[in-house]
């Protein structure tokens, strides 16, 4: 092993943090982040700062503007409110006379005894149709036929009459002959016809 002659690069101190001609010390020294953190807190405040309160200070705010508009707008809507006037003639252009000039309800036939009446008999009971014709002539009425029924069974006596004007008629001669159940049907094709049912005697 050859031995060389000792030189300046030779001589280190032991405790020296150097390891090489060319190498730097291990330990770098920590950058601390705070001053960073501090720029930037500070840049940000100056920020919002310039965009809230310098308009303001500056009279150029651009809120007051949209504001005054629409409170032009509103001025210009009361005179639209015109409109109720324009409404308070319907409310008195209808009237409400259209019920009166209705024509008038027809008025009740007057008992008429030339009307001839049928008396018909359908209890089975033998003469009862002649006994209650005498009944109906004797009340100052004409009987146009005296005959057993030949129709449906009736759960009771009915008067018929056909159509409105025999109604007052039809009432005349259900208090002639205590019969209270009064019908209106065109079926008979007579004007009056007594049916005598269950009760009849």
């Amino acid at each position: 092993m050859s031995n060389y002659p000792r030189d300046e690069f030779d001589r280190v101190p032991e405790n020296s943090a150097r390891h090489g001609v060319h190498r730097a010390s291990l330990e770098s020294p920590t950058r601390s982040l705070l001053p960073l953190m501090i720029f930037g807190v500070a840049a940000l405040c100056i920020g919002l700062l310039a965009f809230f309160i310098v308009p303001k200070l500056t009279g150029n705010d651009t809120a007051v503007p949209p504001a005054a508009v629409v409170h032009s707008t509103t001025a210009t809507t009361p005179p639209a409110s015109s409109a109720p006037p324009t409404t308070v003639p319907p409310t008195t252009a209808a009237p409400s006379p259209t019920p009166t000039p209705t024509t008038p309800p027809v008025p009740e036939s007057v008992v008429d005894k030339s009307i001839p009446v049928a008396v018909y008999n359908a209890t089975g009971i033998g003469g009862l149709a002649a006994k209650y014709a005498g009944m109906v002539t004797a009340g100052g009425w004409t009987v146009s036929q005296s005959a057993n029924w030949a129709g449906l069974p009736q759960p009771t006596s009915v008067v018929f009459y056909n159509g409105v004007v025999q109604k007052a008629n039809a009432e005349a001669l259900g208090k002639l002959l205590g019969i209270a159940s009064l019908v209106d049907t065109a079926e008979l094709n007579i004007p009056l016809a007594v049916v005598l049912g269950p009760g009849a005697s």
